[in-house]
């Protein structure tokens, strides 16, 4: 369904800028080491300092495309790195986007593609064939389309974990199901009941949990809303009244109280709950691992399957998305930006991210060719929760606002104990005088 912006001078001034030709200046063969005549030219920026080991993966991936191509493309890599409030990097894309100057390839947040493309800043991507696209785990390819078109590829897939000590549960009796057959709602409030006189005993709790400020929050828990069968956002990403303040969701909210007034999870964060030892039970993301691994060796760390609603259908419902490549609207070659978003996010490119920051690939071969992936228990069940069950974050031009409002609506009813019905309410407002930017033709 065809989309028209309104009221978001930055993008028209940028379509402007676009028709007239306004561009960065093109670089010449021989203005840069390896850049030869006959190859055409990409310029490409990415969100991180060079010498971080995520930025050293970069730089000898785009060494090796243009080892790969050399003769065909050059691709010319800048590093723009994002401040501690997430600004720098962004503050250069919204720049550029009035300037005419953004480069062929630019990252973007996983969950911001769908504004990116909504805006204007981004372009479709050339087609891939199947084999190309099935080459990807099916939430890279949810989180990088956008209203019929694909406009990203995952340079990373995440993840996020329900930890487990499993020492407390074997002191409690409690044994982790297999990755299909999740604890429902009903048996996970009986398993905390069998582990909280363990964790009182520790002067923990059950489940080291918490709604803190910022991405985490949604990141973390929308699943259980989506395996009650609710969303945030229509399927077109363009409405949220019926959908936010949907009885499921409602349901979900009184699921989340159930956990506070049972007292299986604090109030307030406690730091460090189940890395000390003191809970049974952690969302967190895969980084969550090898944390444990390096600096907390007496955790005896599990990974269980995500807790799911007892209405779930089977589907596709934890936690995904990371950064992704996408060809700007200011690339004129389309075919070759294809190429290095394609490259970029590809296998070999997905196991030396892990090598250097062990991050977790977007491609099946990439996790299927790394050791760990196989050999290690907890980083498996990651990989076959991401591969069977990931869903992709809300994908909507107003992701940020829905991002806020879920974790304002969670701390202010779970913690608060403010009315569900009253804080969705408020909640579709504002992010309704977001939408009302994007209307339907």
């Amino acid at each position: 369904m065809k989309k028209r912006i309104r009221g978001w001078a930055s993008a028209l001034l940028c379509a402007s800028l676009l028709s007239s030709g306004c561009h960065a200046s093109a670089k010449q063969p021989g203005s840069i080491e390896g850049y030869d005549p006959g190859e055409e030219y990409l310029s490409l920026w990415v969100h991180v300092i060079e010498d971080t080991e995520e930025g050293k993966a970069y730089r000898e991936s785009v060494n090796a495309f243009n080892d790969q191509y050399d003769g065909q493309y050059f691709a010319d890599i800048e590093f723009i790195p994002r401040n501690d409030s997430g600004g720098g990097y962004s503050d250069k894309i919204n720049a550029s986007v009035m300037s005419g100057d953004l480069p062929d390839v630019i990252t973007v947040d996983g969950p911001n593609v769908a504004a990116y493309a909504a805006n204007g800043i981004i372009q479709p991507l050339a087609e891939l064939t199947p084999e190309e696209r099935e080459a990807y785990l099916p939430s890279i390819l949810d989180q990088g389309t956008y209203d019929g078109k694909l406009y990203a590829l995952g340079a990373m897939e995440s993840s996020v974990g329900l930890y487990c000590n499993k020492d407390i549960l074997a002191q409690a009796g409690v044994e982790i199901p297999d990755g299909d057959h999740p604890w429902s709602w009903s048996e996970f409030l009986e398993v905390l009941a069998k582990v909280k006189p363990v964790t009182d005993e520790l002067g923990g709790y059950p489940i080291d949990m918490s709604f803190p400020a910022g991405e985490v929050t949604i990141y973390f828990y929308a699943p259980f809303f989506w395996s009650n069968q609710g969303d945030f956002v229509s399927p077109d990403g363009l409405e949220v009244e019926g959908y936010l303040d949907s009885e499921e969701n409602i349901e979900t909210l009184e699921f989340f109280k159930t956990l506070v007034d049972k007292g299986y999870m604090s109030r307030v964060a406690v730091p460090d709950l189940f890395e000390s030892g003191r809970a049974a039970f952690k969302f967190d993301g895969a980084w969550e691992i090898n944390n444990i691994y390096q600096n907390y060796p007496d955790i005896n760390l599990g990974v269980a399957p995500y807790v799911v609603s007892d209405n779930w259908d089977g589907g596709r419902y934890t936690p995904t998305g990371s950064w992704a490549y996408a060809a700007s609207s200011n690339s004129k070659n389309i075919e070759g930006a294809t190429k290095l978003v394609e490259y970029m996010s590809g296998t070999e490119s997905g196991k030396r991210l892990n090598e250097y920051t062990n991050s977790l690939p977007s491609t099946y071969e990439a996790f299927e060719s790394t050791a760990i992936f196989s050999e290690d228990e907890n980083y498996a069940r990651l990989y076959e929760q991401l591969s069977k069950y990931g869903h992709p974050r809300s994908i909507t031009p107003a992701y940020p606002q829905v991002s806020a409002s879920v974790q304002q609506v969670l701390e202010n009813v779970v913690i608060s104990g403010h009315d569900a019905k009253e804080e969705l309410g408020q909640a579709i407002n504002r992010i309704n005088k977001k939408l009302r930017r994007y209307e339907r033709s």
